[in-house]
């Protein structure tokens, strides 16, 4: 006798459409509501502008009766409809985010924003989708709790550039649009020129039959009123300052260090003091970070006690989670990724190797240091001379002129470095880091005297270094950066200094790999890619100026929570790190000028292209 088993296909079939219906009955899951939300919001947005800018968007046979009411309420009503689109499309990334201030303005706007499709476009499909929208607002306004990021006075000249130039351009739209209607044939520039007077709640040259004309001075008007509110509401709310190290927070953190500072090469530029911090609840750890658009980025592995780590972890998440920050860490150890991705569940990609010479094993004698010695010998001929100090022992005098000069030889407008840079030179509580200097007698000699060159190395631990900055004289010859790293590893040992770090290289197990014989076509035509990226961003070139000095090589890691955030925390990182400066450009007669009226060279010194963070 045969017992007939059933498959587990046959209960699962019938099984699965029940529990797709199951799905759609309960709704999307909490968490995601926001995401649902601000799309919708911005499909409303959409929807409103164009009941705004197009009046015939929709015909319907109440439009015969609302022409012959009295009053403006036509126009009146388009300029709602246009303004409220605007709003909730702006609003649209905050309620992504859960801000709860997006949350109480979308639900302030939506019911107008009902009004306004009824009684301008008569449209009880306009209303019905905005009014559905606060459904959901409503019932999961508990997932709207996110707090404001950081601001300053910068973000109502960045709202007032980009809302005046939409505005233009949406009422050039709006302009033209009613074409049939138009008086004439006026030009371009007149139909320009009745926008920007529009703006301004003035009467332009285009002239229009009927009605017509009252709506688009409405339109107009609304889209000038708008960005005027809202850039004074920017300029005059109260101002949140970026990030600070405050003392006491960099004095703690500086203790941390005394007693784990020898873990991490980078535990020194948590001292950077644009950087914000969080301790974990014991005091033995901490996590710095700055949070740059929307993204919460530490750097390196945390400060502290390992054992410590996962408190410190937990409040820079609950931090990341109370203001809706993506969290993500740029350059961690192996260590610290493990100990990241165990206590978080966020995943680890290796983004590169740190470059770290042994002083004891580092020679220059052999045939792979051979071009190096070549260079650092026809330098010392030429005349250049070496000295590397403390920064302790280093006079006034001596450490302004070093500082002038390393601000001068910058190269760019803007500083670089976050993850791997310490902002500053010779300031008195930094007095164990090491600064290497050339120089060479003129019969000229310039504003900073004999100097030509500078690098700077701070702490690591109590028997290391990690390079900092490397700047030099343009007029100097090639190859002042390797003269002084030599110079350096050569002084570590009088120094008490066992193991320097030098530059970090992204992507250079690629590079090294892809241009071995046998690698494959992928690996090839990855090394290809950032060999042709190397034009902007020295990725080649700094992996090769590092392979020079024969170091072990330590990988680093980011740490992010899904690959759809990587291109958002690359861009964060990016700006963060100075490559990207998204602030206004000054005119050319207030910039910064240089000595002698010179302006920095805005393609950057040999010394800058090496620089630690690229």
């Amino acid at each position: 006798m045969s017992v007939e088993v059933p498959s587990r296909g046959s209960d699962a079939a019938p099984t699965a459409p029940v529990n797709r219906v199951r799905q759609l009955l309960r709704g999307p899951r909490p968490e995601a509501v926001p995401v649902l939300v601000g799309r919708a919001c911005a499909l409303v947005g959409v929807l409103d502008i164009a009941a705004g800018v197009f009046p015939r968007f929709r015909h319907s046979r109440m439009h015969a009766i609302a022409e012959v009411l009295p009053g403006a309420l036509g126009p009146f009503a388009a300029a709602l409809s246009l303004s409220t689109g605007v709003l909730l499309l702006l609003l649209a990334h905050g309620l992504k985010r859960g801000k709860r201030r997006a949350w109480r303005a979308a639900v302030a706007l939506l019911p107008a924003g009902a009004v306004a499709q009824f009684t301008y476009r008569h449209s009880l499909i306009g209303v019905l989708i905005s009014l559905a929208l606060l459904a959901p607002l409503l019932l999961h306004r508990d997932q709207f709790d996110a707090l404001p990021d950081p601001r300053s006075r910068w973000r109502a000249l960045a709202n007032f550039v980009l809302m005046s130039a939409g505005s233009l351009m949406l009422g050039l739209l709006i302009v033209s649009v009613h074409s049939e209607r138009i008086v004439g044939d006026p030009s371009l520039a007149d139909r320009i020129t009745h926008v920007i007077y529009g703006l301004f709640g003035f009467e332009g040259p285009v002239d229009y039959q009927g009605t017509t004309s009252w709506t688009v001075a409405f339109s107009l008007g609304a889209l000038g009123l708008l960005t005027a509110v809202t850039t004074i509401y920017l300029a005059f709310r109260p101002e949140h300052p970026a990030a600070r190290l405050t003392e006491d927070d960099e004095t703690r953190l500086r203790a941390l260090l005394e007693r784990h500072g020898d873990r991490d090469s980078l535990g020194h530029f948590a001292l950077r003091r644009d950087k914000a911090v969080v301790f974990s609840p014991s005091g033995k750890a901490a996590v710095t970070y700055r949070v740059v658009s929307g993204v919460m980025l530490a750097s390196g592995d945390p400060i502290g006690d390992v054992e410590a780590w996962p408190g410190a972890i937990e409040q820079f998440m609950d931090e990341a989670k109370a203001h809706s920050w993506t969290p993500a860490v740029m350059g961690c150890s192996e260590t610290g990724g493990q100990v990241w991705t165990r206590e978080t569940g966020l995943d680890a990609l290796e983004l590169g190797d740190e470059a770290v010479v042994d002083v004891a094993d580092f020679s220059l004698a052999g045939r792979a240091m051979r071009n190096v010695r070549q260079m650092v010998k026809r330098i010392e001929r030429a005349g250049y001379e070496t000295r590397v100090r403390r920064v302790r022992d280093l006079g006034e005098a001596e450490l302004d002129r070093v500082r002038r000069a390393a601000d001068d030889w910058r190269g760019t407008d803007t500083e670089r470095g976050f993850s791997m840079a310490l902002g500053r030179i010779g300031d008195p509580a930094d007095g164990d880091c090491l600064i290497a200097t050339a120089h060479k007698q003129d019969d000229h000699p310039g504003e900073y005297g004999d100097l030509k060159a500078i690098l700077h190395f701070v702490p690591w631990g109590t028997d290391g270094a990690s390079l900092d900055l490397m700047r030099r004289d343009r007029s100097a010859d090639p190859g002042m950066n390797e003269l002084l790293i030599v110079a350096a590893l050569q002084a570590a040992p009088k120094l008490g200094i066992t193991r320097v770090s030098l530059n970090f290289a992204m992507f250079r197990a690629a590079l090294a790999r892809g241009e071995k014989i046998g690698a494959g076509p992928v690996l090839r035509a990855w090394r290809g890619l950032l060999v042709f990226l190397s034009r902007w961003f020295q990725i080649e070139s700094l992996y090769k100026f590092n392979a020079k000095f024969r170091p072990r090589w330590e990988p680093r890691f980011v740490v992010y929570r899904a690959s759809a955030d990587l291109p958002r925390i690359g861009f964060a990182a990016m700006q963060a790190e100075g490559f990207v400066n998204l602030a206004l450009p000054l005119p050319r007669f207030l910039r910064r000028r240089g000595p002698a009226g010179r302006r920095p060279c805005p393609h950057g010194t040999t010394a800058e292209r090496n620089v630690r963070a690229a």
